[in-house]
């Protein structure tokens, strides 16, 4: 018989503590949505303001400090099923759970899905649950003494116990502490045999597609087998008493191949299990797998230990971001959230996102999604920035949590790298842990003992790294950049962004530059009057130690530091994307000696001061149009060498380039002053480089020229100084705004040299969006910029100083 599911959506929250404020308290129990947080009931009740507005999060810290009883109820009539189990797919964190009165079991890990059997406790009618959760901020502290200090990057020792660890903060996260039923409960009724811990995976054996299925059976098992079919190919296997996990493979030799995006299509098929007794099928699923093989490549070379990740055989040069839960509260995403953010990662040209380590195990949507458009993924195990003790009971919560997670995820073809951790092994070297930890244990036990054996274990067909950042010599230091992958922060946190050209990294996996959310976004988190990068609201959404300062000291080499909130805005959001598209420009001009950068980070959880390119509303800030134009399959780009220049065309398409090249020195008015013409050639996934003639890259007025490259409609410009050395004007802008059935079209032309010219167009419409920003407009020449949305605007809108931005608006000396 099928197993039939009952969802539990019947619930109530109760505060207990000293710290509840008397108007929560006094209510009793507060209507709750499951899944959800104890945050979300009290706004929903009332009871609480948003905490990502103003300095709430300051008001509501009683709300980690308390703890919280969840009540649930359901009806349940006699359904003759021989089994029943109360399944809890996400309890946050440490609590005791009773059902119809009786203690039931104790669960101590967010990561974690629990099953009780209640076939006993049953009763016709009304049956009740309650969920009984410790204070988080109590439960952590406590579980730091039991387990002795580990070193750690917060203000709470989130490494002792098994929570989402930006629950309690971060660099760029509000910290709420919350609890929570934070994923659904159901009961679950059956009778006779079924299905547990599927496993399924698309692989090739020698080029030949394979399916492996793995299961284990559960109850009696007579005349009992297990079906596996894709298309017409299938396969089977009868289950034996003593030996109840099933492995079956089926090879589909005609089934197409899934491709990374950008290597041909992410071909998916279904792949359906049965349960069978006798000829009887009493229980199926079907899954989506992709047949790939995945590799990652570790080459010794003059350079130092270079890597490449290889799919079917061919390598594959990485354009990838970083991610982080997308909300707060993750139970609020959805399918259609993930599929907008995703949307914004193709716009932005990734091929690769990397789940960090101090979030979750990301949901199938996430990874039904990224299977659909062949985004690669990688995931961490949930271990970041802190050491970790590897004694009891934690252990064996990371094994269990990893055993679960691994079984879930590792169907999905994007899934391509399990990743240790995040920083830690790097951390222990390099940050003082060693001599704090006086020989406590801090993970290393997990990193390369447990996770690599459970990863080749249940999902041999994915790759697995200690760490982020690691060299393959688990003896070396696990940070140089010339050796595996590195992180490269000390730009961000000491240098400035041109420094990123000192390094020569095989693969960087992190590194950043910070910007203010989009301005509707800030205005509409942030009411403080007068508004400046210093009033209250403002610092409570700036996470990041010195962030202002380090805001500032990234500036002003490159800009004049405005007075004015606005011009601060843009300054600061300009400079993060500028910062970030010089890193990205100048790793990939070094292909194959770098194989791919992981920028940090595509998304925010809410409305505040970080590194993303999407902020905590879903809007696009201006670095995401930065990532897409740094991350063009075909990039042209002018780097130096030396003294001299070179233009360097990445060819990352399947095509060879055969044009010819266009150098010219211009004046900031239009003029070309010097030109010149040469062929070029670019394998398919190759690289060239060319020398550009002294003629051309020297000038004897640096402040007012610059070198524009051409393939084509493919366009690369090099600056001799600075923009605040540099004689911009402010441009006389003509616009010539057209509506149009879903939006505008804008027109844009200017009589001098505009730089980074952008349409911030969420001040015109919070919800529209345009398809290009940071365009240079070349003296009399004209770019278009189509905006979806903005029906209600006028065309003069379009025109308004504060929409239509460039960099030359920020040069002191050119402001009246």
């Amino acid at each position: 018989m099928a197993v039939t599911s009952t969802q539990v959506d019947s619930w109530t929250i109760r505060a207990q503590g000293a710290a509840v404020p008397a108007q929560v308290s006094s209510a009793g129990e507060i209507p709750a949505t499951v899944p959800g947080t104890v945050h979300t009931a009290l706004m929903d009740a009332g009871y609480i303001a948003d905490p990502v507005l103003d300095e709430n999060e300051k008001l509501q810290g009683w709300i980690g400090s308390s703890d919280w009883v969840y009540r649930g109820v359901f009806t349940w009539h006699s359904d003759e099923q021989e089994h029943h189990e109360l399944v809890f797919e996400g309890v946050d964190t440490i609590a005791s759970i009773e059902f119809n009165g009786q203690a039931i079991g104790a669960v101590r890990n967010m990561h974690r899905t629990y099953r009780f059997r209640v076939d006993e406790l049953l009763r016709d009618g009304v049956n009740e649950i309650v969920v009984r959760i410790d204070s988080p901020v109590k439960a952590a502290d406590a579980a730091s003494l039991v387990l002795g200090y580990r070193p750690h990057t917060n203000h709470h020792p989130y490494n002792a116990i098994r929570k989402m660890a930006c629950s309690f903060g971060w660099d760029w996260g509000i910290d709420t502490s919350t609890s929570g039923l934070w994923r659904p409960v159901r009961l679950e009724a059956w009778s006779g045999p079924r299905l547990r811990d599927v496993r399924v995976a698309g692989d090739l054996d020698h080029g030949v597609p394979v399916a492996r299925a793995f299961a284990t059976v559960e109850g009696e098992v007579r005349n009992t087998s297990v079906r596996v079919s894709v298309s017409e190919h299938g396969s089977s296997a009868d289950v034996k008493d003593e030996e109840r996990e099933v492995g079956i493979e089926v090879r589909v030799p005609d089934a197409a191949l899934w491709w990374p995006r950008g290597h041909g299509d992410p071909a998916l098929h279904s792949l359906r299990m049965e349960l069978l007794v006798g000829d009887v099928v009493v229980e199926s699923a079907i899954y989506r797998v992709g047949f790939r093989s995945v590799d990652l490549r570790f080459q010794a070379d003059e350079a130092g230990i270079g890597v490449t990740l290889h799919i079917n055989g061919e390598p594959i040069l990485i354009r990838g971001a970083n991610w982080i839960p997308d909300d707060i509260f993750p139970h609020r995403v959805d399918r259609e959230r993930y599929a907008r953010r995703l949307d914004q990662a193709e716009f932005a040209g990734l091929n690769l996102i990397r789940v960090w380590g101090g979030g979750i195990y990301e949901s199938e949507d996430f990874f039904a999604e990224c299977d659909e458009r062949g985004i690669l993924t990688w995931q961490d195990f949930l271990l970041a920035c802190a050491a970790y003790a590897e004694d009891e009971p934690l252990w064996s919560e990371f094994e269990a949590e990893a055993r679960e997670a691994i079984v879930r995820i590792s169907a999905h073809p994007s899934l391509v790298i399990f990743n240790g951790n995040n920083e830690n092994i790097w951390g222990f070297q390099d940050w003082d842990w060693e001599k704090r930890l006086e020989g406590r244990t801090w993970g290393a036990g997990y990193y390369y003992d447990l996770f690599p054996s459970l990863v080749a274990e249940l999902a041999p067909g994915t790759v697995y790294t200690p760490g982020s950042p690691f060299s393959p010599d688990r003896n070396a230091y696990q940070n140089d950049p010339t050796q595996g992958t590195t992180h490269v922060w000390d730009l961000w946190n000491v240098k400035d962004w041109p420094h990123y050209r000192d390094y020569r990294p095989r693969f960087v996996a992190e590194f950043g530059w910070q910007g203010p959310p989009a301005w509707s976004t800030l205005t509409r988190a942030i009411s403080d009057d007068p508004l400046t990068p210093e009033s209250p609201g403002m610092i409570v959404h700036q996470k990041a130690s010195k962030g202002n300062d380090k805001l500032t000291d990234g500036l002003t080499a490159h800009l004049p530091l405005p007075d004015d909130i606005e011009d601060w805005h843009w300054a600061m959001s300009l400079n993060q994307a500028v910062a970030v598209r010089t890193a990205v420009e100048w790793w990939r001009s070094l292909t194959p000696h770098c194989t791919g950068t992981i920028m940090w980070q595509l998304n925010d959880c809410w409305p505040v001061t970080s590194w993303a390119a999407v902020d905590g509303d879903e809007r696009a800030k201006p670095l995401l149009y930065a990532l897409r134009s740094a991350h063009t399959e075909r990039l042209l780009t002018i780097q130096p060498e030396g003294e001299e220049l070179v233009a360097c065309v990445v060819n990352d398409t399947s095509v060879a380039i055969r044009d010819s090249m266009t150098l010219e020195r211009v004046a900031f008015t239009g003029e070309v002053i010097e030109t010149a013409s040469l062929p070029i050639e670019v394998p398919a996934r190759g690289v060239a480089r060319l020398s550009i003639d002294h003629v051309i890259s020297h000038t004897d007025d640096a402040e007012s020229q610059y070198v524009r490259a051409r393939i084509g409609d493919v366009f690369a410009r090099w600056y001799f100084v600075e923009y605040r050395d540099s004689r911009l004007e402010r441009p006389d802008f003509v616009v010539n705004a057209q509506r149009k059935a879903d939006g505008w079209r804008v027109e844009v032309s200017s009589n001098v040299i505009a730089r980074d010219v952008t349409l911030l167009i969420d001040r015109v419409d919070r919800e529209a969006t345009v398809d290009t920003s940071l365009v240079d407009i070349d003296g009399g020449w004209t770019v278009v910029f189509q905006v979806r949305g903005a029906i209600d605007a006028d065309a003069a809108d379009f025109a308004d100083p504060k929409v239509l931005r460039s960099a030359n608006d920020l040069v002191a000396h050119n402001r009246t």
